[in-house]
């Protein structure tokens, strides 16, 4: 049971984990904070939070966990603001899709409190933002990645892990430079492409017409640039060196296809189709087979 929890930025992923936790019955007082007062009002309206903090000093006090879900640029700014009033029994996590320059930055701003700051990642969303996007199942039987530090106590580590787990989710450990380099390919990478795609289509000068025959195809694959642009921003500069890398991996990939079909060469596109065909398949199955195990199996 936490008796209280903080939450910076009470949009989905924030809104989520406290709708979450309040239906497992896990949680006493839900606090929130945010840069947006009508944001804030609403997530209280909602019913996702209990009260809103009327500062850092009294949403701190006697906090057990606190979660930021904010933009990963502010993260140095909000734990900054944290530090001088956080108290040797608050644990805090973050949900930021970065880990490297989300740890850096907790370093710079909490010092010697490093070790009260546990990474983590849940690997769930929607195209929505805001507090009305916010469900309390956003992350049954979906995965969270915790990086944990060298200085972070198992009881620190615990609270993390029981508090995701509560919330349905599967907990997995990863480095940071392992968490970093796998998500700029499975993605980061997609989030920009579709991004670009829309973007592009956007710009033509008949985007009316393009925009009125697009239809499932286009929908299902553009479906995550309806995500936060301020976030995807801030991951897109913080992982720039591993995004850029998978960047120029996909080039030489999309240079291959245009060779390919320039030369009207059927064997090799089809070739290519099909090992991408194979391998999501293969995916997809392990997604079932994982999803059709007993709870207690996926979380040994």
């Amino acid at each position: 049971m936490l008796n209280k929890i903080v939450i910076f930025g009470v949009g989905l992923i924030g809104g989520s984990f406290a709708s979450a936790l309040r239906k497992a019955g896990a949680v006493g007082e839900i606090v929130g904070v945010g840069r947006s007062t009508a944001s804030l009002q609403r997530a209280k309206e909602l019913g996702l939070i209990d009260r809103i903090a009327t500062s850092v000093e009294d949403a701190m006090r006697n906090a057990d966990l606190v979660l930021l879900a904010a933009p990963v640029a502010q993260t140095h700014a909000i734990l900054s603001r944290i530090q001088p009033c956080l108290e040797s029994q608050t644990v805090i996590t973050d949900a930021g899709s970065i880990k490297g320059e989300v740890i850096a930055a907790a370093e710079r701003a909490l010092g010697a409190q490093i070790a009260q700051f546990v990474p983590g990642h849940p690997i769930a969303g929607r195209e929505t933002t805001g507090p009305e996007a916010a469900i309390a199942d956003l992350y049954v039987g979906k995965k969270v990645v915790l990086t944990p530090l060298p200085q972070n106590s198992q009881e620190q580590l615990a609270r993390v892990t029981q508090a995701w787990q509560l919330c349905g989710a599967n907990v997995h450990m990863l480095s940071a430079q392992e968490h970093d380099a796998v998500f700029a390919a499975v993605s980061h990478l997609p989030h920009l492409l579709a991004f670009a795609l829309v973007d592009e289509c956007a710009k033509r000068d008949n985007a009316d017409t393009l925009f009125n025959y697009a239809a499932s195809g286009f929908r299902d694959f553009t479906r995550i640039a309806g995500s936060s642009p301020e976030m995807w921003r801030d991951i897109a500069l913080t992982n720039q060196a591993a995004i850029l890398g998978e960047l120029d991996t996909y080039l030489q990939q999309i240079t291959a296809l245009r060779a390919m079909l320039a030369a009207s060469d059927g064997p090799a596109l089809e070739a290519m189709f099909a090992n991408a065909q194979n391998a999501r398949h293969a995916w997809l199955q392990n997604i079932e087979k994982a999803e059709a195990q007993p709870e207690q199996d996926r979380d040994a």
